[in-house]
């Protein structure tokens, strides 16, 4: 009897996930809505993801088959409580009984990379990092969070950009993002940005929203911006290199896959975080993805299931992609 695995990237803006079966073929893909746990609750959760199988169900036509094994790369889910939550919405979709839980940036790691060892670096709306070593070892870095944490991330640029065109209104500094940050506010000029953002209020991902004016204000040659980028990317290495540093690799070379959409920015990002992380990290190779996540989850599934992924089940993964995003579900 034929195999069918299923991978889940759940995130806070959208749900991605794969049917494969035991060979690597994927079968069928399905997109929902937000399904991070942290985000929109249990509830919503399982809307989502319900939406995403069905549909991949549908495309596969499995719609009554059993997963032999089901893996979960869910953002924000970093506790036992967390896999504990994951676990009940499995439950209630009835996926089957090998349910399998951890953070986004597992899968973002094993799809980046095609299930080798190493560190991948989340950049989207958020930030984080995360790696694991041929023994195993894991250890994450940053992705603490938007409160105290998610440097380099597009929320933190478009806190700062905003931050800079309040300076430059006030006089403090000179910007050439003042007038695109008013504009994008819809507000007139600083006078205004008080009332704008507390009391009719700011959302986390309207915030993130202002990290392209950042790139393309920093592209123009506009110093602070440029600035910005640079301390950006420094954090961002920073994290790579506390990860490489617990797993082994301070002196060993090793490879850092990059995900999130704050990459499509392009060389405005990665130019510079290149030359930073030559300098705190000169061993490290980067590598951008050479799976989307959610196959990266299948490729987790299947190895959770008793499945040896080699060479050949690696090109059948790789052979799938249309409809499917390099981005993580919370980029």
């Amino acid at each position: 009897m034929a195999r069918y695995f299923l991978g889940i990237d759940g995130g806070g803006t959208k749900t991605q996930v794969a049917i494969c079966d035991e060979t690597g073929r994927v079968l069928g893909v399905g997109l929902g809505g937000a399904s991070g746990i942290d985000s929109v609750g249990a509830d919503v959760a399982t809307v989502s993801i319900g939406a995403a199988v069905e549909a991949a169900q549908d495309q596969a036509g499995l719609p009554d088959a059993p997963f032999a094994s089901v893996f979960f790369g869910m953002a924000g889910v970093v506790s036992t409580a967390d896999r504990d939550i994951v676990r009940a919405v499995a439950r209630r979709l009835q996926l089957g009984a090998a349910i399998h839980v951890d953070h986004d940036i597992r899968i973002a790691l094993a799809g980046g990379l095609s299930g080798r060892p190493g560190i991948a670096l989340i950049a989207g709306t958020g930030s984080s990092c995360f790696g694991m070593n041929a023994a195993g070892e894991r250890w994450q870095s940053g992705g603490w969070g938007h409160i105290i944490s998610d440097e380099g991330s597009s929320y933190w640029f478009g806190w700062n950009a905003i931050r800079l065109a309040a300076g430059a209104g006030d006089g403090r500094w000179q910007t050439a993002l003042y007038a695109p940050v008013m504009r994008q506010l819809g507000i007139a000029d600083v006078a205004d940005l008080h009332q704008r953002l507390y009391t009719q209020g700011i959302s986390k991902a309207e915030i993130a929203g202002f990290a392209p004016l950042v790139m393309e204000i920093a592209a123009a040659g506009d110093a602070q911006a440029q600035q910005l980028i640079r301390q950006g990317m420094r954090e961002l290495a920073q994290m790579v290199a506390a990860v490489a540093r617990r797993l082994g690799w301070q002196d060993a070379p090793c490879e850092v896959t990059l995900t999130g959409g704050l990459w499509r920015a392009g060389q405005v990002v990665l130019t510079p975080f290149g030359a930073v992380l030559a300098e705190t990290l000169p061993q490290a190779s980067i590598v951008m993805p050479e799976l989307p996540p959610v196959i990266g989850a299948c490729l987790l599934a299947l190895q959770a299931g008793g499945v040896a992924v080699d060479a050949t089940i690696l090109n059948k993964l790789t052979g799938r992609k249309e409809g499917l995003s390099h981005d993580a579900a919370t980029s």
